[in-house]
């Protein structure tokens, strides 16, 4: 079954699109590697399902030179090598805040992270996953179609 896109949220709301992408423009100038930023996104977006921002950042990542067996074990990554350390924090966390009404975000990931990010960098890392999963909101509640 094919799903029909239900708004185009960025003609309806143009504010909405400008103050994501206002999130968005941030997060690049941050300091935060660009390539562990989309990893970010492309596990969060998993998650949650949306097709959309799985396919933008799959091709951000690939495009970036990730290799695709790392790309294809990104839903595995705990049981997966060709992680490093701070990626595997970051996930971590990452999936932590995503699935924050079933973990609490626990003090033994927030102590994890910790010993990877900065108290800046994690500020910044964590305003990323809110950024995509608003993102992720946006696109799965209005069945945006990936590109084409």
């Amino acid at each position: 079954m094919e799903l029909k896109e239900r708004l185009n949220y960025k003609k309806a709301a143009p504010g909405v699109y400008k103050a994501m992408l206002g999130l968005h423009e941030y997060l690049l100038s941050c300091g935060i590697d660009h390539k562990l930023l989309d990893l970010i996104y492309l596990r969060v977006s998993q998650i949650n399902g949306c097709a959309f921002c799985i396919d933008m950042h799959w091709s951000d990542l690939k495009k970036a030179g990730e290799p695709d067996k790392k790309l294809y074990l990104l839903n595995a990554w705990k049981e997966s090598p060709g992680f490093t350390e701070r990626e595997r924090a970051a996930l971590e966390w990452a999936e932590s805040l995503t699935l924050v009404s079933q973990t609490q975000a626990p003090d033994h990931v927030y102590d994890l992270v910790c010993q990877h990010f900065s108290d800046a960098e994690l500020a910044n890392l964590t305003l990323a996953v809110v950024t995509i999963n608003g993102w992720n909101r946006l696109n799965v509640g209005f069945r945006t179609p990936p590109a084409n």
